[in-house]
């Protein structure tokens, strides 16, 4: 990490001694930077491929940090900022701590990329870039993404606390808050298809195997088999909560649509996920995203289209950060 503080710093420099007036525009375009920046997306899927390789369950991390990012107050990077004096971000908010992943991945792909063309590629970008290629390096769908984002000046420890959906709440809730970004029903199910890499933590979903409603029974809807075997990686015990079960233990690290086939088998992990099959409208859409992996994937890459055009700042709006997780002093 001392190494890539001093890096970005030498390049902050070279950035306000060479720097020329930058590019702007006021709409995203899948051209943006093939000029400024012709390298970008070999940069950024090497990064991606590597850490990957380096680690199976960072693509998940990535994608969730993009979903965690847009979310609040759009998509701007806010969820890359540290705390700072007079900044209280959002790497500490109930749904990021001790959970949100993949920063020192985007830290090196920033790097590199201020080195091959500096002060040029917003955070924002590169986070909806990293993502794509996350689900893509992970047997997915590629869709391509228009560019242009600029980046935040500030974060919210507060949004984050709210706006961010809980596995926890019922469907009803989290509907409305992918309705307050723009997203639709049919949004809220293929985006939770996410859920079909990586992993969850024993606490979101501890309550279904012992203690469902505080029924002191488990959740009657959940399959048998999977209820026991999940009751040996969670056991009802406090020191349990952090261990990790796989989200589709099926096929955890691939991207595909086994995590709606779990949902019609009863088999699904969090209860927000498994409530999908308790409403008629999203049941018909899980049961067909069960059945035809190629719908699901081409509806994936359209809703995360949608996700990645929430409230962004484009033209002279925001600014390009040379480190991700600081806000540059000066306007640019």
């Amino acid at each position: 990490m001392e190494y890539i503080t001093y890096k970005l710093s030498y390049v902050a420099l070279l950035c306000l001694l060479f720097r020329s007036p930058p590019f702007v525009s006021s709409e995203l375009n899948y051209k943006f930077y093939d000029s400024s920046c012709p390298n970008l997306s070999k940069i950024v899927q090497e990064g991606v491929r590597s850490a990957i390789a380096n680690d199976s369950r960072i693509a998940a991390s990535l994608l969730r940090l993009h979903f965690h990012d847009c979310f609040v107050s759009g998509c701007d990077a806010s969820i890359l900022l540290d705390d700072t004096s007079t900044l209280k971000g959002e790497k500490n908010a109930l749904p990021n701590k001790d959970s949100a992943r993949g920063y020192e991945v985007i830290d090196k792909i920033k790097l590199a990329l201020e080195e091959a063309c500096p002060c040029t590629v917003s955070c924002t970008d590169i986070l909806t870039l990293a993502a794509t290629s996350a689900v893509y390096f992970s047997g997915g769908p590629y869709w391509p993404v228009a560019l242009g984002r600029r980046d935040g000046l500030t974060a919210s420890i507060d949004a984050a606390n709210n706006d961010l959906p809980s596995p926890f709440e019922p469907l009803e809730n989290i509907t409305a808050k992918f309705a307050a970004k723009g997203l639709d029903l049919q949004d809220v199910v293929v985006l939770s298809g996410a859920h079909t890499i990586g992993f969850a933590q024993c606490f979101t979903f501890k309550t279904r195997l012992f203690n469902f409603g505080d029924s002191g029974k488990p959740d009657p809807v959940l399959d048998t088999s999977t209820l026991t075997k999940l009751q040996g990686v969670c056991p009802n015990q406090a020191d349990s909560d952090t261990k990790l079960a796989p989200l589709d233990s099926v096929t955890s690290t691939k991207f595909d649509n086994f995590y709606f086939k779990r949902l019609v088998n009863k088999s699904g992990l969090l209860q927000s996920d498994q409530l999908l099959m308790g409403n008629n409208r999203t049941a018909s859409m899980v049961i067909s995203y069960s059945r035809f992996a190629n719908l699901f994937n081409k509806d994936f890459g359209a809703s995360m289209v949608k996700m990645a055009n929430i409230g962004v700042l484009t033209g002279q709006n925001g600014q390009i950060r040379r480190n991700c997780r600081v806000v540059n002093s000066n306007k640019y």
